[in-house]
């Protein structure tokens, strides 16, 4: 059980370490200027999502392990495929058990994976 909390204690430092501090050079948010902090709690919402369903089996910070890297996914694969294969799986893959509202949250977090 230790071990587990301390894995996905870790985990989560480690992809929040890698989330800070670098691509702040464009505006395009997609949104209206106002909303500022929904995106941030938006993704926010989507690593505590990733981490609590998709680390173990993904690696902390998207690089892959017992399944695929998922550093660049949104390459190739749209938000409409990305909830598909949570919901259906793929692969080896099975479907996931996720909520329909945290399967789209996760989705347009991975879409954005170029």
């Amino acid at each position: 059980m230790k071990k587990g909390l301390l894995s996905i204690l870790f985990g989560t430092a480690l992809v929040l370490g890698a989330c800070g501090g670098g691509d702040d050079g464009g505006t395009d948010n997609g949104d209206s200027a106002g909303d500022n902090g929904e995106g941030a709690t938006e993704t926010a919402g989507a690593e505590e999502i990733y981490q609590n369903n998709c680390a173990s089996c993904h690696g902390g910070d998207l690089s892959g392990g017992a399944g695929p890297d998922l550093t660049a996914v949104g390459a190739d694969y749209s938000k409409d495929d990305i909830v598909d294969i949570i919901q259906n799986g793929k692969g080896g893959m099975p479907p996931q058990d996720v909520a329909e509202e945290d399967a789209q949250t996760l989705a347009s977090w991975l879409a954005e994976k170029k």
